[in-house]
Formats: C-alpha cells, sequence, structure tokens
C-alpha cells in the first residue's frame, strides 16, 4: 500500500487503500483522510470522495 500519509495521487487500484465506508480504492485527487490518535496510538480512515466521509462522520 502506498505512505497512508503521503499525497496519494494516481495509483493502481491494488496498491491504493481502500474507502472506509464503500470499499473502493482510493485513488485519484478526490480523497480525503481523517487521522486522531487514540490511547496513543494514530489512526486514520481513507474516504474516495465527499460523500463517503460525510457518511461515516454522520
Amino acid at each position: 500500500m502506498v505512505d497512508p500519509t503521503s499525497d496519494i495521487g494516481d495509483v493502481d487500484p491494488e496498491d491504493a487503500p481502500a474507502c472506509a465506508v464503500c470499499g473502493a480504492a482510493v485513488t485519484g485527487d478526490e480523497h480525503r483522510v481523517r487521522s486522531w490518535v487514540e490511547d496513543g496510538n494514530v489512526e486514520h480512515r481513507h474516504f474516495c470522495d465527499d460523500d463517503c466521509l460525510e457518511e461515516w462522520d454522520g
């Protein structure tokens, strides 16, 4: 998988992270990432677009 903290850009779908909502490969410029610290660990989720991010944010 591509380094999750880097600009993903255009990558092959098999190397891309999966969207936390729909499971689609997160590629291209439309992706969104949310990061937070939980119990001393950095957590992050990738989203393929604003709609999936909004669904996750609830």
